[in-house]
């Protein structure tokens, strides 16, 4: 069943139509898979990534355990910092 058609560009560019994009939940930077299966290519949206995932990448480390008053002291901290005087 063919959703939608799109046309190769000279530099090898394709665009991805929006009624794809919107089934794949693509944005701006999104990571497209290609993948050749018996002589059929696959295009899927590459894994999608959690906030850890993220973090880990970013900093290499777990972030550390957290009480609930450093939770709370955080947004005290930050209003001390900016009040007004």
């Amino acid at each position: 069943m063919v959703i939608a058609t799109s046309k190769l560009t000279a530099q090898g560019q394709v665009s991805v139509p929006s009624s794809v994009r919107k089934k794949l939940a693509l944005a701006p930077g999104s990571i497209l898979e290609w993948e050749e299966q018996g002589g059929r290519i696959l295009v899927r949206r590459a894994g999608r990534y959690d906030n850890q995932d993220l973090h880990q990448a970013l900093f290499r480390r777990p972030p550390r355990p957290r009480s609930l008053e450093d939770l709370k002291e955080g947004p005290r901290r930050h209003a001390r910092r900016h009040a007004r005087h």
